[in-house]
């Protein structure tokens, strides 16, 4: 037999997977499988020659009996999204296929139950030229906005993130194809449900890590933008479209119609409208609405989404920033699961000094800091300060050395981590908060319904963390200055002990801040406020400082008058701040939860203002009782393919394969159909219904011989041209074949409208066309077969077809029965050209 098509590779898998039907990367050399081992998914990426990349682990700890069920590749082929049961939706990086982030699908009134469906759609742009060309290359940025000041300032010191620090196998392990596992996430709810863009921490005027890649990988292309205004879309069992811009901004939940399924969903390729089939199971039998309907997404083509979506996505860059940097604050501070803090270090050594006094001198209370007070002051101490301070290991010089370097450490980097990295984040936040607020009084951001009162609640709580975040840098240089000034007593002290043969005193230390330190900061240090207490609520004006919003003349005088007061004054009056909470970090997490909300609420506005445009005819009004299908129990499988026409408006035809198992008199058949629809602005009935039917028939092998009937065993829509199936023939046992049939140049034969309006489903128009062929008024032909060859491993049951027929790849992937062989075949290339090879 001429075998039509070269084969690319043919793999004995190492365990059993599943092949995905959108399994083939558009545009790279690329497939995905899934196996499962030990009762979690795995994921793995191989190359179409054969050899493996990368293989992870993809389900979680807590849930293992998750499965994957699609996933959909982003249109710069470097992200994979995946779809998991129970549902959760994940996005991987193609390079090594780590856990990028996970979406949140849900609407407001319950979780998703199950999610059906992905598709991610690639958007074409339409290149304009400008008279005039933009030097300044502002990348769509208007001059004044938020973003455009924040580019001008210098960037923040970057985070690692924790996902990206390395174990030991990362470090040492051989680079390959070796089984990683996905790290735990550790983002707070707060952040995952925060509606964003994908990461680009430069954009908030934050520095980006350095991301190590991969070159082992063979495919480090560098990333496009063709993700830039791309649609995400995810469907679910409840009858809602969730749709994200550039793959991850929710747009909100759409509704469609309440408890229906969504299996096919087409996006025209230049603007936000949808083509959508809805279907209904009634007692176990699925229905498909023929007639489309079109949900149009208006607020897609204008810059508000867009810009709301990027300020949304600075926001949580910056918000998140700061609860990570007011982290690591409290951790160098208090302590963590790993780390002791520098916090401790004092009073740990006054638990020692009272230990000591109430063993080994018996003192009934202990009195550890009326001693040192004693011994500053009158240069005398009692003996069991005297004994700790000459015999105690912590008074080496080597302890002495390793607190004040603890301490030291800790409270500088309060002072640069409040001063450089809190206090600027927050001023960047404030900065976008108020474009926020300038928003919410012009009416054509009404539909993103911003509430006035909780951008302006965002903004104070904003502005009372940039003044605490300066108020903490000052009082950790004072707490700096105490300790200094108290080690350095405690050194000249324990050198008084024991003194060596040169020793002479000298006195340095500030004796009234080594008392303050004894007061507040040995034991009970002000700084602990910090990170303790409930939120703040005072106003900054208390403190004396200008309110901002008070007016140019009102600040003009209050400086007269300042500059007026030429009388130094002799006494000042300090005002009372113990009683003021100071909670930096529980100030951080409200204005992280309140962002999250305005932000989500106006995420919303695209899906609130969908035109959703049902059609005259429902599934349920019409609908027949669906005929069995003898000797098979298997569900119809129903294949699409939509060519739009030359212009948008004009009409498209949209192309249904539908393979038929079993039939009477034991005959397989392909049906083919051909629906015409208006334009894409309108739901209405076809114009027209032609269809085909394909007998499962194959020209002799011989001259003189019979037909050769076949068993159809899966079938995909390949290009604009061609259906791409795998068949066995009866009585040829172990071999399976791939082939071509065109279906663009068929003579469809045309229903009258009485025919297709009484066929509303797509289920019971194949019933229509099979009672048409059983009364004689539709003839079927023979398969119609283009090229064909043999698969190397031809196996037993049902297999699994996964196909790219974009221009420049147009390859096939089959995976047999068993999941355990796997062949890959260039469709383009022939049998010549593979033993060239």
């Amino acid at each position: 037999m001429e075998q039509n098509f070269a084969s690319l590779a043919a793999v004995h898998l190492p365990s059993i997977c599943r092949l995905l039907a959108s399994a083939c990367c558009p545009d790279k050399d690329l497939l995905v499988l899934v196996s499962r081992l030990g009762g979690r998914d795995r994921m793995s990426l191989w190359k179409m020659q054969g050899s493996k990349t990368w293989e992870v682990d993809v389900g979680t700890d807590d849930k293992s009996s998750e499965q994957i069920v699609g996933l959909a590749w982003s249109p710069d082929g470097q992200s994979i999204a995946v779809v998991h049961e129970p549902p959760r939706v994940t996005l991987h990086s193609v390079q090594d296929g780590h856990e990028e982030r996970s979406l949140l699908v849900s609407t407001p009134s319950e979780v998703t139950r199950h999610i059906t469906n992905v598709w991610w759609f690639r958007t074409e742009k339409t290149v304009s030229v400008k008279a005039i060309p933009d030097i300044f290359k502002r990348n769509g940025l208007i001059p004044g906005t938020s973003h455009s000041i924040l580019r001008t300032l210098p960037l923040l010191d970057s985070l690692q993130e924790e996902s990206q620090q390395h174990t030991a196998t990362d470090l040492f392990a051989f680079q390959g194809s070796q089984t990683r596992s996905n790290p735990k996430s550790s983002l707070p709810d707060v952040i995952k449900r925060w509606p964003t863009l994908s990461s680009d921490p430069i954009v908030a005027s934050m520095g980006s890590p350095v991301k190590q890649l991969d070159p082992s990988n063979g495919h480090l292309d560098v990333a496009d933008d063709a993700n830039l205004d791309s649609i995400l879309v995810i469907t679910d069992d409840a009858g809602h479209i969730h749709c994200f811009l550039d793959g991850s901004y929710h747009l909100g939940p759409i509704s469609v119609g309440p408890n229906l399924l969504i299996p096919s969903l087409f996006k025209h390729p230049k603007r936000p409208i949808f083509i959508v089939h809805r279907q209904e199971a009634n007692g176990g039998e699925s229905r498909t609405d023929l007639p489309p309907i079109y949900v149009h997404l208006p607020m897609l083509e204008d810059r508000q989404i867009r810009d709301m979506a990027r300020v949304s996505s600075s926001s949580r860059e910056l918000v998140w920033y700061c609860m990570r940097v007011v982290k690591d604050m409290r951790a160098v501070w208090f302590g963590s699961e790993s780390l002791s803090g520098a916090r401790e270090l004092g009073p740990k050594w006054i638990r020692a000094l009272e230990k000591r006094q109430r063993e080994q001198f018996g003192q009934q209370e202990a009195t550890a800091i009326l001693d040192l007070t004693c011994l500053l002051l009158t240069g005398r101490a009692s003996e069991a300060l005297l004994d700790f301070l000459g015999s105690s290991e912590q008074m080496s010089e080597r302890g002495i050395q390793k607190w004040e370097t603890s301490v030291t450490e800790a409270i500088v980097k309060l002072r640069d981590f409040s001063e450089k990295r809190v206090a600027p984040a927050c001023q960047r936040l404030h900065l976008i908060l108020e474009e926020v607020l300038g928003w919410s009084h012009l009416p054509q951001y009404a539909s993103f319904q911003l509430v006035t009162k909780d951008v302006e609640t965002c903004i104070e709580l904003t502005g009372r963390a940039i003044f605490i975040a300066s108020w903490l840098a000052a009082i950790a240089r004072r707490e700096l200055s105490r300790f200094k000034e108290f080690i350095m007593w405690l050194r000249s002290e324990t050198a008084a002990v024991n003194p060596p043969s040169d020793f002479h005193p000298q006195i340095r230390h500030d004796t009234l801040e080594v008392n303050n330190y004894f007061m507040s900061g040995l034991v009970v240090s002000s700084i602990d406020k910090w990170f303790m207490g409930p939120v703040p609520q005072f106003n900054p004006q208390e403190f004396g400082i200008v309110n901002g919003d008070a007016g140019l003349r009102a600040a003009t005088e209050h400086a007269r008058t300042a500059a007026g007061q030429t009388k130094w004054q002799l006494t000042t009056t300090q005002n009372e701040l113990n009683h003021l909470d100071r909670n930096l970090d529980a100030l951080v997490q409200e204005i992280a939860f309140r962002c999250q909300r305005v932000f989500e609420g106006a995420a919303g506005a695209t899906s609130r203002s969908a035109l959703v445009s049902v059609g005259r005819h429902s599934i349920a009004s019409q609908a027949t009782p669906a005929r069995p299908t003898p000797q098979s129990n298997q569900p119809i499988t129903i294949r699409e393919r939509i060519i739009l026409g030359e212009n948008e408006d004009e009409e498209f035809a949209q192309y249904l394969a539908m393979h038929i198992p079993a039939a009477p008199v034991n005959r397989i058949f392909l049906c083919l159909a051909r629906v015409r629809f208006g334009g894409t602005t309108t739901s209405q009935l076809p114009l027209s219904v032609g269809i085909a039917l394909l007998e499962g028939l194959l020209p002799a092998e011989q001259e003189g011989a019979g037909p050769v009937h076949l068993e159809v065993l899966d079938a995909e829509f390949f290009d604009d041209s061609s259906v791409v199936i795998v068949y066995r023939i009866p009585g040829q046992p172990g071999k399976a074949f791939i082939a071509t049939v065109g279906y663009s140049e068929l003579d469809y034969q045309e229903l009258g409208p009485a025919e297709y309006v009484k066929a509303p489903s797509r289920e019971d128009l194949m019933q229509r066309a099979m009672e048409l062929w059983e009364q004689g008024q539709l003839a079927s032909i023979p398969m119609p077969i283009k090229g064909r060859r043999e698969l190397a491993h031809g196996g037993s049951g049902p297999v699994s077809l996964a196909l790219n027929g974009r221009a420049g790849r147009r390859v096939a992937c089959v995976l047999d029965g068993q999941g355990t062989n796997m062949e890959t075949l260039d469709l383009e290339g022939d049998a010549e050209q593979e033993g060239d090879e």
